[in-house]
């Protein structure tokens, strides 16, 4: 499937703080490598609690190739199978948001309880013994109203991440929103290529006019304001009116809540709150962004009146998905408190503009002159080590199996 004593020297081959060799971001063989490495062993942000708010909802996603479900049983639990029937493995629940009192495979109908135990299967032998095939367990970890998956035999310690992030996300009241707005958009572009560019701010004034107005571009390294007074000013008001600020950061994860730009008060076109019916009241609102992020897949950023939360999924060697998803207050009635294109407008925009610089940069690393260039130490920080940290993950894979 891949060699890994290949793909060991191409790591050996990338040079500290230097973009990664081409074969990373177009060899069908290293996006295999990938599927397993990377997205096989690191926890992804499936979504919100409030998705499946009821017994019997369901999200049903892929994570890399792997169908996967995550269903709220009868007691209230959430949990989360591997979305591939006992008996000969077909898909069992369809791609998306469903509710249903039982998990049916619709090839021979197959049930299983919303516990992953085998209800029925039909016309078996006497021998056979329904207790051997329950549905196959993942593991899913919640935080403040936020669900997480990872479809390792062990995965990765998630207790810093949910130690750290839950008094962050706490306030904005997650148990209470609503899913106001879902979108997918697919890039030609290797998920590498799309993560670095969503990882830096290096070319948002040029690129992304629109965010840019609300959105700090020129902090440096993670959100280093370098001495500026408007941050400790930011974080005293934070502090006023109980609101911690972070930061907090693993080998993984990073979050914390900064200040947007002055007289800007949520994430949209004009600075102002699009969502009258507010999910953080502290502060009237006016408490800049909690922004959160994953390696390898996502980033979120919660303000004062809605939730925003990115998510890349690799679906060739040049090719991912990204998904959007906006949350608004429960109580937010929509052409009421809310208009969903102005809710949406500022980051369907920016994600459709990435999209345009992620292609373009496969069509370049793509061709013979492609060399590895360096990161801005200043205003790539964070791409820099998204890169360190896919290659230290990728190595102590093939150490493990080599």
């Amino acid at each position: 499937m891949y060699d890994l004593k290949r793909i060991r020297a191409l790591l050996d081959e990338r040079r500290p703080g230097y973009t990664l060799p081409q074969s990373f971001y177009n060899d069908p063989e290293i996006y295999r490598f990938d599927l397993d490495a990377i997205y096989g062993r690191s926890w992804i942000m499936i979504g919100f609690e409030t998705e499946i708010s009821e017994p019997g909802n369901y999200i049903a996603t892929k994570i890399g190739e792997t169908p996967v479900v995550v269903v709220r049983d009868r007691n209230g639990d959430v949990r989360g199978f591997f979305n591939s029937c006992r008996h000969r493995g077909a898909q069992i629940c369809e791609h998306g948001h469903g509710k249903s009192a039982r998990l049916v495979c619709p090839y021979h109908q197959w049930t299983y309880g919303l516990d992953g135990k085998l209800l029925h299967a039909g016309r078996m032998q006497e021998s056979f013994d329904p207790s051997e095939h329950a549905l196959v367990p993942i593991h899913v970890e919640l935080v403040a109203g936020t669900i997480y998956a990872c479809i390792a035999d062990t995965p990765p310690d998630f207790s810093a991440f949910r130690d750290g992030l839950t008094p962050l996300l706490a306030p904005h009241d997650l148990a209470n929103a609503k899913l106001a707005h879902q979108s997918t958009l697919v890039e030609r572009a290797n998920w590498k290529l799309v993560m670095e560019n969503g990882r830096e701010c290096y070319h948002c004034d040029a690129k992304h006019p629109e965010l840019s107005f609300t959105f700090p571009t020129g902090t440096s390294r993670n959100f280093d304001y370098n001495g500026d007074p408007k941050l400790a000013a930011f974080n005293a008001r934070m502090q006023e009116v109980g609101l911690p600020v972070g930061p907090i950061e693993g080998d993984w994860f990073q979050a914390m809540r900064f200040p947007l730009n002055e007289g800007c008060t949520s994430m949209s076109e004009d600075g102002r709150a699009c969502v009258s019916k507010l999910m953080c009241e502290a502060g009237g609102g006016d408490i800049g962004s909690m922004r959160w992020a994953l390696e390898p897949h996502s980033f979120a950023h919660a303000v004062g009146d809605f939730v925003f939360m990115f998510s890349a999924m690799p679906t060739g060697p040049q090719e991912t998905v990204v998904t959007s998803k906006w949350l608004v207050h429960k109580d937010a009635e929509e052409g009421v408190d809310y208009k969903v294109d102005e809710l949406i407008r500022l980051w369907t925009t920016t994600n459709m503009q990435d999209r345009d610089l992620a292609e373009n940069n496969q069509r370049g690393v793509n061709g013979a002159g492609y060399r590895p260039g360096p990161y801005s130490e200043e205003a790539e920080e964070l791409v820099r080590r998204f890169v360190d940290w896919y290659c230290n993950k990728a190595r102590s894979f093939v150490e493990a199996n080599a």
